[in-house]
């Protein structure tokens, strides 16, 4: 048991639903179960002060769609800022936006120290800018598309990220040798048996025992990372 207080993931969303069957999963499960990470989805209905919990509203200047207002979302995250035993802890704020810069691993590696992050997550057409400008920390895209809302980008940066925290992997070797390791090389090609199936078969170099030839053939089997 750690002596020490999990890595607390919080995600504010309209629909708190979705993230657990993937957060409560594999290797976010056991981590969670370990008490190494907690992840918790919020509804943010639960800061909206209009009598039908509205979280959203027309945009200024016209247009199309609703959007997501600021005055609830600066509340929640207000209001998770201080959650007791998380008061003076390192704590970074991240809005998921399809314009927000790349995700990458070294973010999850430097987002990992953390204590406690918190992922603000969009619907509708989008966030009121002030979120951005005022609120968050951060802004994050997990790609050149667009997404219903930002529940699956939040969960894709909590995985990275958690895969960074210590314990949450079984081996400290798993993470080094992963794709985009600390080399920003991709992982080089994996086998399993049968040796051979219908006519393709598994390079005969990983079937001769030669640890030293294995090595060398996977480096030069390894991409860089673009």
């Amino acid at each position: 048991m750690p002596n020490h207080k999990p890595r607390r993931f919080d995600i504010l969303t309209i629909f708190p639903e979705v993230v657990a069957p993937y957060a409560e999963a594999s290797i976010l499960g056991r981590a969670q179960k370990g008490k190494l990470i907690k992840v918790v989805a919020h509804n943010l209905r639960d800061w909206s002060t209009d009598k039908h919990r509205k979280v959203d509203d027309t945009p200024y200047g016209g247009g199309p769609g609703m959007v997501m207002k600021v005055e609830p979302i600066e509340k929640g995250v207000k209001s998770l800022r201080s959650l007791k035993g998380l008061r003076g802890k390192k704590v970074r704020v991240i809005v998921t936006s399809a314009s927000g810069k790349p995700f990458t691993q070294k973010d999850a590696k430097r987002l990992a120290k953390y204590d406690q992050l918190i992922f603000i997550c969009g619907r509708y057409e989008g966030i009121d800018a002030r979120v951005e400008e005022h609120v968050a920390d951060e802004a994050f895209s997990i790609g050149n598309y667009v997404l219903t809302g930002g529940e699956l980008p939040a969960l894709v940066m909590i995985d990275a990220i958690a895969r960074n925290v210590p314990g949450v992997l079984g081996k400290r070797e798993s993470l080094a040798e992963e794709s985009h390791g600390e080399e920003g090389l991709l992982e080089y090609p994996q086998y399993t048996k049968p040796e051979a199936y219908k006519k393709w078969k598994v390079p005969s170099v990983l079937l001769s025992g030669n640890h030293a030839k294995i090595e060398q053939w996977r480096k030069a089997k390894q991409k860089t990372a673009r």
